[in-house]
């Protein structure tokens, strides 16, 4: 039985891995940390979860953490997160960090779009990113694991395995993603108040959203050059959910029907991406660990069109993913049925 403990287990991830994690037949909740003065019991917080769980959200020392747990979620925000890391990792502890701290490998960077000094940036290079489709031998040797973006997770399983079968451009790739208010955090801002955001729609972070270097970086990691892509994300008056819609120019006489192909032929033996074909939803995959992808064509360009539950595939379900994988359990534990 590993012993676990997630610090900032006060937010929707939080909630989420909760329950999937005590639904895992080999982990145990021993700790939850919070930056909060007060020590709520979890299900003060969080009261769904009344009569599941007994524990208190506490303030938590990195040591007193390590003494409580062998495996640690960080749910913590970027900056707050990396801090307790490093200390955690200096104790013998694996970590799986729900932040940006890691995702990126060039510091300059992550500086730049995230406008705080990292506390120890030469372990950014060097920290496997938690897609267990491109990178799971990787992510079962690892003590630290950058689980992805919501956002750049549904891009990635849309694009990457199409340039890297070069079967589309690097050049002029826009992905055309909309998400639920949960994927804003739990966090209160004026537009994401029940009369702001209900039966409107809006961009946000047009050019400068944090997650368009992330998908840059994997993308031409994986396709093996560069790519820089327009990105821009959308408020939907959903609770959760991302639909991504991902727009690519040929090469040569590739063909939609190709395209779908070579993602079937990538994605076949995985067990959380179904390749379609007709156009999913994201109600299809909402309170699952799933990516459903779809191509069409249209005036010369592939769409590739992916839907993931923000909360889960975007974030928490990933993350036990990736801890099976670290752990040697079966990938799917506590990830078949929502």
């Amino acid at each position: 039985m590993v012993r676990v403990a997630i610090l900032g287990a006060s937010g929707y991830t939080g909630l989420e891995l909760i329950r999937l994690l005590l639904r895992h037949p080999q982990a145990r909740i021993t700790a939850l940390a919070t930056r909060q003065a007060e020590a709520p019991h979890v299900s003060e917080v969080h009261p769904s979860l009344t009569g599941q769980l007994d524990l208190r959200m506490e303030q938590l020392t990195p040591t007193e953490i390590s003494d409580r747990a062998d495996f640690v979620f960080s749910c913590l925000p970027h900056g707050a997160s990396a801090e307790m890391v490093e200390q955690l990792l200096a104790a013998g502890t694996k970590v799986i960090d729900f932040s940006a701290d890691y995702r990126l490998n060039n510091l300059a960077a992550y500086e730049n779009w995230y406008g705080v000094k990292h506390p120890n940036p030469e372990r950014m290079a060097r920290t496997v990113y938690g897609l267990p489709e491109f990178f799971r031998d990787e992510i079962r040797e690892a003590k630290l694991i950058a689980n992805p973006g919501c956002y750049p997770t549904s891009a990635i399983l849309a694009l990457a395995p199409l340039l890297r079968e070069k079967l589309v451009s690097p050049d002029g790739i826009i992905v055309d993603s909309k998400s639920g208010v949960s994927g804003a955090g739990r966090n209160t801002k004026p537009n994401l108040h029940f009369p702001e955001c209900n039966e409107s729609f809006s961009a946000y972070g047009v050019g400068t959203h944090r997650h368009m270097p992330e998908i840059d970086q994997l993308l031409t990691s994986i396709g093996g050059t560069s790519v820089e892509v327009v990105f821009t994300p959308h408020l939907v008056p959903m609770d959760r959910g991302i639909l991504s819609t991902c727009y690519a120019t040929p090469t040569g006489k590739a063909t939609a029907e190709q395209c779908l192909e070579a993602l079937r032929a990538k994605y076949e033996c995985e067990p959380f991406v179904q390749v379609r074909d007709d156009l999913p939803t994201t109600k299809d995959v909402a309170g699952t660990n799933h990516c459903h992808l779809a191509v069409r064509e249209c005036r010369g360009r592939v769409i590739v069109v992916s839907v993931i539950d923000n909360l889960i595939k975007g974030a928490s379900g990933a993350a036990v993913q990736n801890f099976n994988l670290m752990q040697g359990f079966p990938e799917t534990t506590a990830l078949h049925v929502f």
